[in-house]
C-alpha cells in the first residue's frame, strides 16, 4: 500500500500540488487544513499585548468573518484537490473547521452569514474526517486521535487564565487517554502534536511569543501510548519548526511539518 502523508497543510495548495498524488492508494493530513494567518497572527498579537499590560485586540464581525473566509476557501480548496487522486483521511486539527453549531452562533454574536464548512466537507467524496477513531483501510488499523490540550501544556507555558485551561486541559487529556487506550494496537497512529520531549520544541521562526521559545509543546499522553504499544508509524504535525524523523522503541515518528510538506510511505 503506498501511502501519501501531509503536514498541516494550513491551506498552501501552491506546497500541496507539489507532492506525488498519483498512483497513491491513501492520503493522510495530520490536521490544520485551511489558512489561518490572520487568527494566528491576532492570537501571538494579544499574548504579547497581555504580557505588555496591554488591552486584547477584539475580534469583531468583520475581522470573524475574514477569518471564517479564509479557513473554509482554503480548506475547500485542498481537499477538492487531493479527493481527486486517493481516498483523503484527516484530523481538524486546531485549526478547526466550522460546523453549522458554530456558524449559529457567530451569526447570534455578530450577525453575519457563514458557510458551514464541517457540512460542505461532509459532502464531498472520498473525503473523510476522522475524530478519535479507528479505520480499518486495506488490512491496516488507523487510528487518529484529535487535537487537545494536554495538562502539561497549561502547566509549562502557563497561560493567563491557567486554573480554566488546566481544568479543562484535565478532562481533555482524560478523554485522549481513555480514546489511546481503546486504540490499542496499532499499525498507524495519526495525530496533531507530536509525543512530549520529540519533534516538538518551540522556537521564535515562527512567530511565537519569547515566553514560549525552547520550551515542549508535545503530549505526554501521546508518549506514554507509545511507549506501551509501539505502533509501526506516528504522524503528526503542530509544532512546525520541530519537522523531522525520530525513533522511539520501534516506532517512526515523524513530524510532517506544515504548509504541505510531505512523505510517501510504502507498507
Amino acid at each position: 500500500m503506498k501511502i501519501l502523508v501531509i503536514g498541516d497543510p494550513h491551506g498552501a495548495i501552491e506546497n500541496v500540488r507539489k507532492a506525488p498524488v498519483k498512483g497513491v492508494d491513501l492520503i493522510l493530513l495530520t490536521g490544520d487544513i485551511g489558512k489561518a494567518d490572520l487568527a494566528r497572527k491576532r492570537y501571538f498579537e494579544n499574548i504579547e499585548r497581555k504580557q505588555k499590560g496591554l488591552d486584547e485586540l477584539e475580534y469583531d464581525g468583520k475581522f470573524a468573518k475574514q477569518v471564517h473566509q479564509q479557513i473554509h476557501n482554503s480548506t475547500i480548496e485542498i481537499l477538492k484537490y487531493l479527493s481527486r487522486y486517493a481516498p483523503v483521511y484527516s484530523l481538524q486539527g486546531n485549526v478547526g473547521i466550522p460546523t453549522l453549531s458554530d456558524v449559529k452562533k457567530d451569526y447570534k454574536k455578530y450577525g453575519i452569514k457563514l458557510a458551514s464548512t464541517r457540512e460542505k466537507v461532509d459532502s464531498m467524496k472520498n473525503v473523510n474526517l476522522v475524530k478519535n477513531r479507528v479505520r480499518i483501510i486495506d488490512g491496516l488499523r488507523i487510528g487518529f486521535l484529535e487535537y487537545f490540550v494536554d495538562t502539561n501544556w497549561v502547566q509549562d507555558f502557563k497561560p493567563s487564565d491557567y486554573k480554566k485551561r488546566l481544568k479543562k486541559a484535565k478532562m481533555a487529556t482524560d478523554k485522549a487517554r481513555d480514546v489511546l487506550k481503546r486504540f490499542g494496537n496499532l499499525d498507524i497512529l495519526v495525530c496533531h502534536q507530536p509525543p512530549y520531549g520529540y519533534l516538538d520544541k518551540v522556537s521564535g521562526k515562527f512567530g511565537a511569543p519569547k515566553s514560549w521559545q525552547g520550551k515542549h509543546a508535545g503530549s505526554k499522553v501521546i508518549l506514554e501510548y507509545i511507549k506501551k504499544y509501539q505502533p509501526k508509524y506516528v504522524f503528526c504535525g503542530h509544532i512546525h519548526e520541530g519537522r523531522g524523523r525520530v525513533k522511539i522503541g520501534k516506532t517512526q515518528v515523524y513530524n510532517m511539518g506544515f504548509n504541505g510538506e510531505h512523505i510517501v510511505v510504502n507498507i
